[in-house]
């Protein structure tokens, strides 16, 4: 599980948000930093090994308490998060639903149609981006609508990317079970990490999905909020990279982790910078 300071937490995660928040100025990167760190938080508590169930519902429950109030014994993390909700006037139930897309991890392993699989796509990712452009600080409206298409996309993306491992270390499945059955490919394919022509038709048909809602997201885009947003236009354009990586090399989840190479981020930090 994730521990130490918002700062800590964020470079030991070595992720693409991390990389994107090298863009922002330092105090919206420190406060980003506190809201990251409390995402990898309570996202560890649904993966923790070694907890029954109702352990780890019980730490998000608490994690949900401290949200309100101080609790006994809580982590530090959890003062520094309820400055940053004071601070920026957060919506407490946006917070309340990310760990609700964690309390689904603990709960389901499997989801049977696209829109009960849309919200946790819609906690798990949305919601975070709804909260990242307060911290950004925005002037449109429409960059709500930014933030939850980019959610959708990104997500998708991590799902399509993450397949074998969310099934080998977790028993989840994140593509919906019609959608499965559609494309004629099972559990059983899965668990024997089957690349066939189903697997990579139904691999095509989320990258197609993911594709509409990163274009959405860019049309949603207020020209007015460009500079604020860059952070998470960084992460547009690394999540679309890899996307693009996925979908030349076949999809092959199984035998490889894609990742963006140091010059292909930095690649993506100059494009969502200065919008090329």
């Amino acid at each position: 599980m994730a521990s130490g300071t918002a700062e800590q937490i964020t470079r030991a995660s070595k992720s693409n948000l991390a990389l994107a928040f090298v863009a922002l100025p330092r105090t919206r990167r420190r406060d980003i930093s506190v809201f990251y760190a409390f995402c990898r938080t309570v996202d560890d508590l649904a993966d923790e090994p070694g907890l029954a169930e109702e352990e780890r519902l019980s730490a998000l429950e608490r994690w949900r308490a401290s949200l309100r109030e101080e609790q006994p014994a809580e982590p530090p993390l959890a003062a520094q998060v309820r400055a940053l909700i004071a601070k920026y006037a957060l919506p407490l139930e946006h917070f309340s639903e990310i760990i609700a897309g964690c309390e689904m991890d603990v709960r389901g392993t499997f989801y049977e149609t696209w829109a009960e699989l849309r919200l946790y796509c819609h906690r798990v990712a949305s919601v975070v981006g709804l909260v990242s452009i307060e911290i950004f600080g925005y002037t449109d409206a429409g960059c709500k609508t930014y933030a939850t298409e980019l959610g959708l996309a990104l997500q998708l993306t991590n799902i399509m990317r993450d397949i074998h491992e969310d099934y080998a270390r977790h028993g989840r499945i994140y593509l919906p079970r019609t959608e499965m059955d559609e494309f004629g490919y099972d559990v059983g394919q899965l668990a024997l990490c089957t690349q066939s022509e189903a697997f990579r038709g139904l691999m095509e048909f989320q990258a197609a999905r993911a594709r509409v809602f990163f274009q959405a997201a860019l049309a949603a885009l207020p020209p007015t909020d460009r500079r604020a947003m860059v952070a998470a236009e960084i992460m547009r354009h690394s999540y679309e990279s890899l996307l693009g990586r996925m979908e030349r090399d076949g999809f092959r989840v199984f035998t490889r982790r894609y990742r963006l190479s140091r010059w292909e981020k930095l690649r993506c930090v100059v494009r969502g910078r200065f919008g090329k």
